[in-house]
């Protein structure tokens, strides 16, 4: 599993580095594998700067060359021996000083040096976009906006952040920390536990603002297989806009090797990696009928899933169904004829739980090992559906626009509580080997988010929260403990 330190740090305050990170969480269960530089461009621009073109003469023996005399902040003009045909006196441009390597986007890197061309001294290059990795275009040099400020790093210019990576070889029992805000818990809770202190903070999305515009594009929905989908959310957004996502997004989803595709499965995507909810967004114009039905398929019948395979399906298959055909394998791919395109102007956002094991059952049969299969298979909160449902909701409303065009649907008819168990705190002493005082305990059953409803002397009644599904003896109880002690 591949985790940004700089997605990270959206959750919790971290004043340590990423290696130190690594030990952290390394101590407390998540073993780091590797932590690797993530660069957004190669070589992160390093030694280019922002300069100024302050006169542009023809070289006297190349028609094709001109000289320039460039100023880049440093009381002396470099002169530079520039082909580009779009070169002119007082543009701004992008500098990459004696050296420098710099890393086109095909080709081998290259190390500038003082040279001589046809006879005129050159100290640097006047840079195009694909030489320097910004692009694909070798039209003529980068002209910038002429507010760019002379001697700028290119790299904060151009607002290039360099990330570290940390893969993580998470244990199937740990889904919980399958997430970014997964792993920020973990850091949070044995980080401050080590301090005996609150110095770091836990920063959760929030949906406080979340507002139904109007109840214009209602869906009906109906679960006839509650025991494959105990829970299923969804909610309608008219009117989007299909585009690129913003930078910001895009990064972020590079950076853990995820390709961005457009702002609606990309923020679908970005929230799955956030939280650990798979969600998945519909063409709400190809819902026939204004009806979602979510039910196991009929024996032998065909289905042509996102990648164009048509698949034959099993009696075992939760399937997600309009009124009047099959649009996605519950939990596992979407269907061809459902899916987001160019054209798609409303959504319906589908947020829910499904049982593990009908999810590790069709992804087996399939051979489809989807990230949603894969966090499905393993155990999700059942209790957070909604919640990230309207987090996706604002987020696919902010980068593309439209509105909220339903109620948002919850159908939840047996409610999944959290586990409640009776806790021995002399059973700790004897599996740990020391006494603990009980301030000391409560204060990790605190920072574990374990909540105590009653206490009998060494007699602890606790309720666990519902995103540890892997938790619900006094053993595992035991186990997290002395994870997070040390």
């Amino acid at each position: 599993m591949k985790i940004s330190y700089n997605w990270l740090k959206q959750y919790i305050n971290l004043d340590i580095t990423p290696e130190k990170t690594a030990q952290v969480l390394t101590d407390c269960g998540l073993e780091v594998e590797s932590v690797e530089k993530h660069e957004t461009v190669k070589g992160g621009l390093d030694g280019l700067v922002i300069g100024e073109i302050k006169t542009k003469d023809k070289h006297p023996d190349a028609d094709r060359l001109s000289l320039t005399t460039v100023d880049i902040g440093t009381g002396t003009l470099l002169n530079i021996v520039c082909g580009a045909q779009n070169v002119a006196a007082g543009q701004k441009v992008v500098v990459a000083t004696i050296g420098t390597t710099i890393y086109p986007s095909k080709g081998e890197p290259l190390t500038m040096k003082k040279a001589k061309i046809r006879g005129a001294v050159s100290e640097g290059m006047i840079c195009a976009e694909d030489e320097i990795g910004l692009g694909t275009s070798h039209e003529g040099i980068m002209v910038l906006d002429a507010s760019a400020k002379i001697g700028t790093l290119a790299k904060d210019y151009f607002k290039i952040d360099n990330d570290f990576i940390l893969e993580i070889g998470l244990t199937p029992n740990r889904a919980d920390a399958a997430s970014h805000i997964g792993v920020a818990r973990d850091l949070f809770t044995t980080l401050n536990w080590k301090l005996r202190s609150n110095t770091y903070q836990l920063n959760l999305p929030d949906v406080s603002n979340f507002k139904i515009e109007s109840n214009n594009s209602p869906i009906e929905i109906i679960i006839e297989d509650k025991n494959a989908c105990p829970r299923y959310s969804g909610v309608t957004i008219s009117g989007v806009t299909v585009k690129e996502s913003p930078e910001w997004l895009k990064k972020y989803l590079t950076a853990i090797g995820l390709k961005p595709i457009n702002n609606i499965v990309d923020a679908t995507n970005f929230v799955l990696h956030e939280i650990g909810q798979p969600l998945h967004a519909f063409d709400a114009n190809k819902i026939s009928g204004g009806k979602i039905i979510v039910k196991k398929a009929a024996l032998g019948s065909k289905f042509v899933t996102l990648d164009g395979i048509e698949r034959t399906l099993s009696v075992d298959d939760l399937m997600i169904c309009s009124a009047t055909e099959p649009m996605c394998i519950a939990g596992v791919f979407g269907g061809i004829h459902s899916g987001i395109t160019n054209e798609t102007k409303n959504i319906f956002l589908e947020s829910a739980y499904f049982n593990p094991r009908a999810i590790r059952k069709a992804s087996q049969q399939h051979q489809l090992r989807t990230e949603a299969a894969q966090h499905f298979e393993k155990s999700i909160d059942p209790n957070h559906t909604v919640d990230v449902l309207l987090l996706a909701a604002q987020m696919i409303t902010k980068y593309a626009g439209g509105t909220i065009a339903s109620q948002t649907y919850d159908i939840y008819p047996i409610p999944i509580l959290e586990r409640q168990l009776s806790f021995d705190s002399l059973l700790l002493e004897k599996y740990s080997g020391r006494s603990w005082e009980h301030n000391e305990l409560e204060t990790i059953f605190s920072v574990l988010d374990i909540q105590i409803l009653a206490k009998d002397n060494n007699i602890y009644t606790l309720s666990l929260p519902s995103y540890r599904y892997d938790v619900y003896r006094p053993v595992d109880v035991i186990e997290e403990i002395l994870r997070i002690y040390g």
